[in-house]
């Protein structure tokens, strides 16, 4: 299995903090984002890292520099990554060759949460968080029984058992991972390159069975605003450092 890290945006939101540094590059706890996220994905026993980057890449070729051992880390470059999301993924779509995971950088997480998405048994499988306020900003994913119906922050499907967020990362099995490249390139050739990935991942679900692991109790947050760091430091990073003691 590799991991496919989606780090290339410039984080507007976050400015002027991300102004002339990556968002994955914000530290928290005494820890980069990105380095966090390295390391609960070489825990997990993943080979294999491609990072797509864009903005300010350079700090993140030198931050990482070879000091993950067990880990080999390549870089995807998206020189267009003032665009949508869709075009990190596009540009990664080489390595969706076999059973991988699809991880935006911008996501604190406890390493729990990682193991048990490896450990679904499906092979592909979104992090679904039932205990959230939808304030419009949240990515929701909408489920029945097992299967993951819909992805988006304004989608709604007209039955649905279970609606949650989505953590923002997607394991997806060497058996869909075709499917997944056909979603991208539909998507970029009907919606242009100022899409986001999600809409390909939604689509995707329209295709084939892809299940959801329940992560409420773990502790996690995207990263999007200023709002965001704040809480993160005061409330996250004890609660993932208490579970790491």
């Amino acid at each position: 299995m590799k991991a496919i890290i989606l780090a290339a945006g410039i984080g507007r939101r976050l400015a002027p903090l991300t102004d002339g540094l990556p968002k994955c590059l914000l530290r928290l706890g005494g820890r980069s984002l990105l380095e966090r996220m390295l390391d609960a994905v070489e825990a997990t026993g993943v080979s294999q890292a491609l990072v797509v980057v864009g903005h300010c890449q350079e700090q993140i070729r030198d931050r990482i520099g070879s000091r993950f051992r067990t880990l080999r880390i390549r870089y995807a470059e998206n020189r267009d990554y003032m665009k949508g999301s869709l075009l990190s993924l596009w540009h990664a779509r080489e390595a969706l060759d076999g059973d991988c995971l699809v991880m935006d950088a911008d996501v604190l997480f406890a390493p729990p949460l990682l193991k048990r998405l490896v450990d679904a048994p499906r092979p592909s499988a979104l992090l679904l968080d039932p205990n959230f306020t939808d304030t419009g900003e949240e990515v929701k994913l909408y489920a029945r029984g097992p299967r993951v119906l819909a992805l988006g922050k304004k989608v709604s499907p007209p039955a649905y058992d279970l609606v949650g967020e989505g953590v923002g990362f997607l394991k997806c099995g060497a058996i869909h991972a075709p499917a997944l490249r056909e979603c991208l390139e539909e998507v970029r050739r009907e919606a242009g390159d100022g899409t986001e990935y999600e809409e390909a991942l939604d689509r995707l679900l329209r295709r084939v069975r892809v299940g959801w692991v329940d992560v409420a109790g773990l502790p996690w947050t995207e990263i999007d605003f200023p709002e965001d760091l704040s809480r993160a430091e005061r409330e996250v990073v004890p609660k993932i450092e208490g579970q790491l003691a």
